[in-house]
């Protein structure tokens, strides 16, 4: 009996040691409370319900609170990065603000304004041809021929237009080719052919940008603005006063289409364009979505305008001047044509 009692005893004293020991921790608790921890989805819940105003969204939906108030949808639609565990930055942003402004500035100001620059050259030009015609020579073609070209620079020049006629179509297509092309193909075709498109692109850019430094380097100082072209940009090349004006090698509107179209237009292409590739060379750039659509307006409107221009500049090159392909197709050029076009030019060649 009296190890039963003894037993029982313990047992009765362990059960009330541990009851004061919980009742002392609570007490403990209550005189300095804990702050509270996080909960685990990130979202901080209110801590008293009732001190919430009533009819409020805070109270009906204390998890989705405004955004003043940091709402995880706040942080979800930002475009600062947050935190994350892995190597890609661009996982911490779920809804990144600026690509909507992006869209609609590719949709909106880069396809609806850069359709109308392009219409407006191409009509325009078309106009200029069937209401005055190409330029014809005052006086007959004399025979003799001037060397004004060597093979490399005719190369040089046919690998540019041939590698910048392939990126304006394919471009074209990229950017508008779903409002014309996709209806009348399908889906699946319009998908195929348009990453061909693509391809044909992404290939043809660096041939495009090494083509025009070659370029630049052969006739930059031939490009230097010089005697006689202040008063060929006054007239406009003859255009308002009937007689061409005296030019050299090039004429102010060549080397207008050399600085701008060419070397600032073609060298912003490119760079931009190796950036949508991610294949700057030498520089250490970080292809983030931001940088990417800003890379791909700057393209875009860099493209558009510089087609505009190579429109009027192939028209003068071709079918709109009587002789002036002869120079890139053959190396030389009528010795009446020189004269006409490029007295200065002439006269230094016939010293």
């Amino acid at each position: 009996m009296n190890r039963s009692f003894i037993n029982v005893s313990r047992s009765w004293a362990l059960a009330l040691g541990v009851s004061l020991s919980l009742l002392s921790g609570i007490a403990l608790a209550e005189r300095a409370a804990m702050p509270p921890l996080p909960s685990p989805s990130g979202i901080d819940y209110p801590k008293n319900l009732n001190e919430i105003p009533k009819g409020t969204q805070a109270q009906s939906q204390p998890a989705n609170t405004a955004p003043k108030e940091g709402a995880i949808w706040d942080t979800a639609n930002s475009d600062p990065y947050n935190y994350v565990s892995i190597p890609d930055k661009e996982a911490s942003v779920l809804i990144q603000r600026a690509g909507q402004q992006w869209r609609l500035i590719r949709n909106g100001v880069i396809t609806v304004y850069g359709a109308w620059i392009l219409a407006i050259a191409f009509f325009g030009i078309a106009a200029l041809f069937l209401v005055k015609g190409p330029i014809k020579l005052h006086a007959p073609l004399s025979g003799q021929k001037i060397k004004r070209f060597n093979g490399f620079e005719r190369f040089t020049h046919w690998v540019m237009a041939a590698s910048f006629i392939g990126l304006a179509l394919t471009g074209m297509l990229i950017l508008w080719g779903k409002y014309f092309a996709l209806p009348l193909m399908g889906g699946l075709a319009y998908g195929s052919f348009l990453m061909i498109c693509k391809n044909i692109h992404n290939y043809s850019g660096p041939l495009f940008t090494l083509s025009v430094v070659i370029f630049f380097l052969l006739f930059a100082t031939r490009n230097i603005p010089g005697k006689g072209d202040l008063t060929w940009l006054m007239t406009l090349g003859g255009a308002l006063t009937g007689k061409h004006p005296p030019a050299g090698f090039f004429n102010m509107g060549e080397k207008i289409w050399f600085w701008f179209g060419m070397v600032v237009l073609g060298l912003t292409i490119s760079a931009s364009g190796f950036v949508l590739d991610m294949i700057v060379p030498f520089m250490d750039v970080q292809y983030l979505r931001g940088t990417m659509q800003l890379a791909n307006i700057i393209h875009s409107a860099a493209a558009i305008l510089m087609t505009a221009m190579a429109m009027g500049h192939i028209y003068i090159g071709s079918i709109g001047m009587q002789g002036s392909i002869d120079g890139m197709k053959t190396g030389y050029v009528d010795a009446t044509w020189a004269k006409e076009h490029h007295e200065l030019w002439y006269d230094k060649v016939n010293k």
